[in-house]
């Protein structure tokens, strides 16, 4: 009996902890030599990790181009009020063409095991928030990507207006100021909220677990947070250290 109480507690513990898995933030960028978050080499760093998936950041230009890009602006550009040609003539640091969601999704579907966490940046109006929705699912479905794609947004209107577009699609909300209740009311698949809403709010993961709500947390790079949210029941991590996280 007491044999047989100590596997299913080592069992238990295996179980736990396969429970939260890990998403690299930006891609895996911090590597020797250092490349850039948000370029194809990132991703593909990530795809050879074996990690459960990458995120990255999509905006809309002037013309209508979706490209990669966490900041409001590349270089000295803002990319909502600058044509693709121009911004295209600026590369990333490590030499990479100035990447579009295309190029990025073509290099995501090389390995179907990596999901591709899709963040969509908040824009200057909804209508411009519901365009930008709108043709990056129609680029997923381009390229069939349903199944491997995944979103998340600060923006409360981008997130249900991709359930509306794709009800199957699973969606995150990023903010960190609605309850898993609230969320729940909403109809998102899940919070993705900095560590520190977690800390302010100890009882919100397994509320969000209890509510069958995906429960993820960014940007999580340090080892003593990272064992905290695991011991709190959290699912998944983003983290700029996917590589040292993975070994935990």
């Amino acid at each position: 009996m007491n044999k047989l109480i100590l596997g299913l507690t080592i069992l238990s513990s295996i179980l736990m902890n396969a429970q939260t898995q890990i998403i690299a933030h930006r891609g895996y960028w911090q590597t020797n030599p250092l490349t850039t978050e948000n370029s194809l080499k990132a991703l593909e760093n990530a795809q050879k990790l074996k990690i459960y998936g990458a995120e990255f950041d999509v905006r809309m230009t002037k013309d209508g181009f979706l490209v990669i890009n966490h900041d409001e602006h590349h270089g000295k550009m803002e990319v909502s009020e600058t044509d693709f040609k121009e911004l295209a003539k600026l590369k990333l640091s490590n030499g990479e063409k100035f990447p579009t969601l295309k190029d990025y999704l073509k290099q995501g579907k090389k390995d179907a095991s990596l999901k591709l966490i899709v963040e969509i940046k908040p824009a200057k109006t909804p209508e411009l928030e519901n365009e930008i929705v709108k043709k990056t699912i129609q680029t997923i479905k381009d390229l069939k990507l349903e199944s491997q794609s995944e979103f998340i947004s600060f923006s409360l209107n981008v997130c249900k207006e991709i359930k509306k577009a794709g009800p199957n699609f699973k969606v995150q909300y990023l903010e960190g100021n609605l309850s898993p209740q609230q969320i729940k009311a909403e109809g998102l698949d899940g919070i993705d909220y900095h560590y520190s809403v977690f800390e302010k709010n100890p009882t919100w993961i397994s509320e969000a677990n209890s509510l069958g709500l995906i429960t993820n947390s960014w940007t999580v790079n340090d080892l003593e947070v990272y064992k905290k949210l695991k011991e709190q029941g959290l699912k998944f991590v983003t983290t700029n250290v996917p590589h040292q996280l993975k070994e935990k």
